[in-house]
């Protein structure tokens, strides 16, 4: 009598078809990333395109290490923008400062790691590791942000999305100036209406300008608590089904490295359930791409399971989580290039013209809550 075959060898047969010239790049992730990390890539893009890229699934992206100027945003981030794949965005503030580079023409080369510092600080080159620029960079970059943020629109009190809506518009109008198309993210985030939040105003080179604009009378002040009330309602809108107008709306978190955006983004259902008392259950779907560890800290609260015990990440949609320890630089492009090719375009959410009518509803929500 033949044995039984166990559940537990169910899985795809490990056989790929041998790798030649014509193989695409799709079907080289689908049929040779088998295991290991690799066969997480695979999971990553494979939920990122099957599940998370439904019509009735609201997308929110975190961007932390210095992934701009590697070009990432030209490469990756706004190729996913433009097909309507990345809904709303948090970042650390030095990924948009450094994006700022490209949309206003100025140049970051490829570089050496192994050179002496002391040489590069003589010729006034600055490097981050392999990426190489003239000191001029920075100066050039902080003019831009100090004469944008004299204009009268810039003296008030706002949230780090409507800050960034108005940078993207005049970014855009620069480029065209410069007959420079699709180099920066905050534009063409401006001109899909992606909404584009900074976990940490202050900690930036922009942080560092609006402080310096402060000492000389300016008005402009990033308010964190204007933030963390409008990401925690475009989850809610999403859950409700308001963005997608549909009755069971879903919120997915793609998280590229990890640190403040991350838990920025990871804290909109905790700051629903356990601060505003509203009725939810957390995220649906967590895609993580990170080379940091959760016994050393690195994940504190933002491994899926983890997550979970928070409130963060829905316990019934824990399969639907996949933490990929691969390096962004690495996975980015791939996950990228594989949704171009397997999945059609969406029509673009443009959240950002629609902030006040979730606000809205989180307002209203909270006002049935027990917690006020």
């Amino acid at each position: 009598m033949a044995k039984k075959k166990s559940k537990f060898l169910s899985g795809k047969r490990i056989d790929p078809t041998p790798i030649d010239k014509n193989t695409a790049l799709a079907d080289l992730i689908d049929e040779s990333f088998m295991a290991y990390n690799a066969a997480r890539l695979r999971e990553a893009c494979q939920l990122f395109t099957k599940k998370m890229l439904e019509p009735d699934v609201t997308i929110g992206v975190t961007l932390t290490g210095a992934l701009t100027p590697a070009g990432l945003g030209i490469s990756a981030l706004i190729p996913l923008i433009k097909a309507g794949f990345i809904d709303w965005i948090i970042s650390t503030g030095a990924n948009l400062y450094h994006d700022t580079h490209f949309g206003i023409g100025l140049e970051l080369h490829q570089g050496d790691a192994k050179l002496d510092d002391r040489i590069l600080r003589e010729e006034e080159v600055v490097r981050i590791f392999d990426i190489f620029f003239d000191y001029s960079v920075l100066l050039d970059t902080d003019e831009f942000f100090r004469r944008l943020i004299e204009h009268d629109e810039f003296q008030k009190t706002m949230s780090s999305a409507e800050f960034h809506y108005l940078c993207g518009k005049y970014i855009l109008e620069r480029s065209k100036t410069l007959g420079i198309e699709n180099k920066s993210l905050l534009a063409v985030a401006y001109e899909y209406g992606v909404p584009v939040y900074t976990s940490s105003p202050g900690d930036s080179s922009i942080g560092m300008n609006i402080a310096a604009k402060e000492l000389q009378g300016g008005k402009l002040i990033l308010n964190p608590n204007l933030d963390v009330n409008e990401t925690a309602s475009i989850v809610l809108a999403a859950k409700r089904g308001v963005i997608s107008n549909s009755d069971d709306g879903k919120s997915a978190i793609f998280i590229l490295g990890g640190g403040s955006p991350k838990n920025f983004a990871l804290q909109t259902e905790p700051q629903i359930q356990e601060v505003l008392g509203i009725d939810e259950k957390g995220h649906d779907y967590f895609l993580q791409v990170t080379d940091a560890r959760p016994d050393t800290g690195g994940l504190s609260g933002a491994t899926p399971a983890e997550a979970v015990s928070w409130g963060k990440v829905d316990p019934d949609k824990l399969p639907d989580a996949v933490v990929a320890y691969v390096d962004a630089t690495v996975a980015l492009p791939l996950i990228t290039a594989y949704a171009l090719a397997r999945q059609e375009p969406r029509e673009p959410k443009r959240l950002y013209n629609r902030r006040d009518e979730f606000m809205k509803l989180l307002q209203s929500e909270y006002e049935k809550s027990t917690r006020r």
